[in-house]
């Protein structure tokens, strides 16, 4: 029997695409929570029944597929169960999704996209359509591929997704003169970064914003402040201020700051006591190497990267065809005499790049936030 493997030769029933809908909205809840593991979500369904609902735990496991599993206990024998990624089929510290998915006596699996991980791709619906499952993939796949984004990202550049975050006043500005903070956008725009911030695996920013802001960079939304980001700062030189809030709080919000090899030994030691994990890269005239930096990311796990900050981070991703996701943040005021948002580049550089393309404009408050994707 040859089965359907994508949405143009599989046509799904209007209960398949709603069941993996909510797949996807379950799979939601633990994006920025389950690094180094994708966010995927799972729901057994028979006969039209809800049985069993599952997604990705802190810290990846157990997975979507076994929770799901477990909540419809006995009952799963002979239902359909909705995935929003390829079901894994190797051992690593759980065994494989699709053990459990046979002992269940699944009938019929039906996954939005395949895992590009080398150790599945592909073979977790072998081994199910070998088992004599019926395995439909393709269901809701633009979706799925956006919120696995970051795991699709690393297994196949070894990195992680980058999110760019810019404010732009109306006349471009970023910023005061002389680098001062300014709020740009309003209270409605900030409560939409927080949530931002509780979606992604880490926040990124250079020495120029702690300098200049002295931010926090956490989740301060309730309910939400334990999914706060790593926070990473970009400091060759190990100079950011001991006195800073994000050293400050480095016991109670992962914290890394990334410098050059050539830094102080003496300065990691003490960043180190603060409890900051230092890791070094390779730097060329004071600045880091931002690919290796983002591949170190990735060797630690993170996934989905935000970056806040400042210009000159954000113009050097944007010059190095290294932002996947651009979120553009317009006020209806004008600044005057400021700070552009990036550093020596047009913010054309980015709104009008052949690399990205805006997918979605929506007002917050009285502000606007315009969203622009890798192509």
């Amino acid at each position: 029997m040859t089965t359907p493997t994508s949405d143009e030769s599989t046509s799904f029933s209007e209960l398949d695409q709603r069941f993996m809908r909510l797949a996807l909205a379950l799979g939601r809840r633990g994006l920025g929570n389950t690094w180094p593991n994708p966010a995927v979500g799972a729901v057994v369904v028979k006969d039209g029944t809800i049985l069993g609902r599952g997604w990705t735990q802190p810290g990846g496991r157990p997975h979507a597929e076994t929770e799901a599993l477990k909540r419809a206990g006995r009952a799963a024998r002979g239902a359909t169960l909705y995935v929003t990624l390829e079901p894994c089929s190797h051992h690593g510290k759980t065994p494989p999704c699709v053990d459990a998915i046979l002992r269940a006596d699944i009938k019929r699996v039906v996954s939005a996209c395949g895992d590009p991980n080398v150790e599945v791709a592909g073979q977790g619906y072998a081994k199910l359509r070998e088992a004599g499952v019926i395995v439909e993939e393709g269901l809701c796949a633009d979706e799925a591929r956006r919120d696995h984004a970051g795991h699709i990202r690393r297994m196949k550049d070894g990195r992680p997704h980058v999110m760019l975050k810019l404010a732009v006043s109306a006349d471009g500005k970023a910023g005061a003169p002389g680098r001062k903070p300014l709020p740009i956008t309003g209270e409605d725009a900030r409560t939409r970064v927080h949530l931002m911030r509780a979606q992604a695996d880490g926040i990124m920013v250079g020495l120029g914003t702690v300098l200049a802001d002295n931010p926090v960079l956490n989740c301060r939304l309730p309910g939400l402040e334990e999914r706060s980001p790593v926070r990473v700062i970009l400091d060759a030189g190990l100079r950011t201020p001991l006195a800073s809030s994000v050293i400050g709080t480095a016991r109670a919000v992962q914290t890394w700051v990334v410098c050059a090899f050539e830094a102080s030994n003496i300065g990691e030691d003490i960043l180190r006591a603060k409890g900051v994990d230092v890791i070094r890269v390779s730097s060329e005239a004071g600045r880091l190497d931002l690919p290796q930096v983002l591949a170190k990311l990735s060797e630690r796990g993170i996934t989905r990267l935000m970056v806040e900050g400042g210009p000159t981070v954000a113009a050097a991703l944007v010059a190095a065809d290294l932002v996947d996701e651009a979120a553009l943040f317009h006020s209806p005021q004008s600044v005057g005499e400021g700070i552009d948002a990036l550093e020596g580049l047009p913010l054309s550089a980015l709104t009008q790049s052949e690399r990205l393309e805006r997918v979605a404009s929506e007002t917050i408050g009285a502000d606007t936030l315009d969203t622009y994707e890798r192509g």
